[in-house]
């Protein structure tokens, strides 16, 4: 078993940011790197040409409960055990890379979304220290301009039998790459369903409003013995929602920091591919000259 492993759910329309992505996990991880990859059984043709030593395509029946059921059409799910509120996509997204990454035996685990490129080599040492996997965390990266991530920390408590922590600025621990440790993955698992009293699937996908991130990042310093070490490093971001064109993608990856093993230029910006292209390119220059 590898020592790192990489998680992405991905579907249909992501399919070409996806084969940037994994043709730099192929590029970049070592051969024994599987890149394990969520997708609903719609789109298994779409993908299908990625399976293989270096890939497992899982589709989510394979990781849901049964009774976790897709509404077909409407891009919402439902918990048959408890069918109102219906579950939304982004949120059965967040389970996904949860509920993967706790069946891996793998040290690390790359959460990856399908916008983020490789650029550099990505080595299991580089994601640890003293043993210990690394957390991204921005000390009071939250505030009260961003409503979302305060609810997303408020959430997250009440999963994990928290009690409430209304002080100003909080942690941000959302990014487009991070580095989770499996074990810790099942540890916050088993505590939302303690805390809960229900299975931790049920628990957290019944919330409207709820981050994956900020719950492992909570669980992470407050609940583990020895609280995880940070490393904000990993990626560099382009979170604007407005796009790049071809100047601002190549001063985009000029300003890679030496450190970053990855790059993400948010789909949500609807950035060109030809553009999105020439940052790629011009990453791979800059951390090849790096």
């Amino acid at each position: 078993m590898s020592s790192l492993a990489v998680v992405t759910p991905t579907y249909g329309p992501d399919a070409e940011l996806f084969a940037h992505l994994h043709r730099s996990v192929l590029e970049f991880t070592s051969d024994d790197t599987v890149h394990h990859v969520v997708i609903s059984p719609s789109d298994r043709a779409l993908f299908a040409g990625y399976a293989g030593p270096r890939c497992r395509i899982w589709t989510y029946p394979e990781i849901l409960p049964r009774r976790v059921l897709r509404l077909p059409g409407v891009g919402l799910w439902v918990n048959a055990a408890r069918p109102w509120p219906p579950l939304r996509g982004w949120i059965m997204q967040q389970v996904a890379k949860m509920a993967v990454a706790a069946r891996l035996e793998s040290k690390v685990v790359l959460v990856a979304d399908s916008d983020v490129v490789l650029v550099r080599p990505a080595t299991p040492d580089l994601f640890l220290r003293d043993g210990q996997v690394c957390l991204y965390r921005v000390g009071d990266g939250v505030h009260e301009g961003m409503p979302d991530h305060v609810t997303w920390h408020r959430v997250a408590r009440e999963l994990l039998g928290l009690p409430a922590s209304p002080a100003l600025p909080k942690p941000d621990y959302v990014s487009s790459l991070a580095c989770w440790d499996p074990a810790v993955v099942r540890a916050m698992q088993q505590r939302i369903a303690s805390a809960t009293g229900r299975p931790w699937i049920d628990a957290f996908a019944a919330h409207l409003q709820v981050s994956e991130f900020i719950c492992y990042g909570v669980y992470a310093d407050e609940l583990l013995e020895t609280p995880a070490p940070v490393n904000n490093t990993l990626c560099h971001f382009m979170w604007d929602t407005n796009p790049l064109d071809q100047a601002g993608a190549l001063a985009f990856a000029d300003r890679l920091p030496p450190e970053a093993v990855g790059m993400m230029i948010s789909a949500k910006s609807h950035t060109p591919m030809e553009a999105r292209t020439a940052a790629i390119r011009r990453c791979a220059q800059v951390a090849g000259s790096g």
